[in-house]
């Protein structure tokens, strides 16, 4: 897919995501921390796109190590930010990380959040997935 297309893709689902936060009550005027996701079977790309994210202004957390099913392990970091749900911000940080990723040869898998709303109680927060989504 060109990166053409995988931008059109990712500005879209941009905008689903948010809609779909806003949908199941999250404030739209609150501060949320956003994760944008990558991934690598290679560690020193990884890296080397870890410290352009940062250069970018995103805090970056360490990288982890993922066996997946088929028993192959990946490498995977977030780039994080913290502001609204702002689909320039989203568009404009989308259209950078896929770059970034593009030149370091990794993948980009778009960004999560956690819902921000009315306080859930424990047992709903145990039926949400890592993107504040119910399971």
């Amino acid at each position: 897919m060109s990166i053409e297309s995988q931008l059109k893709a990712l500005l879209a689902e941009n905008r689903d995501i948010i809609q779909a936060l806003l949908d199941d009550g999250s404030e739209a005027d609150a501060e949320y921390t956003i994760e944008h996701h990558f991934s690598s079977t290679n560690f020193d790309r990884l890296e080397k796109a870890a410290v352009d994210a940062f250069k970018l202004g995103f805090e970056v957390n360490d990288a982890e190590e993922m066996e997946l099913e088929d028993g192959s392990v990946i490498f995977c970091f977030d780039a994080i930010a913290h502001h609204k749900l702002d689909i320039d911000l989203l568009d404009q940080a989308s259209e950078q990380l896929l770059q970034l990723a593009t030149k370091q040869k990794v993948d980009y898998d778009g960004w999560g959040t956690y819902f921000v709303g009315d306080e859930l109680d424990e047992d709903e927060e145990d039926e949400m997935d890592e993107d504040g989504f119910p399971a």
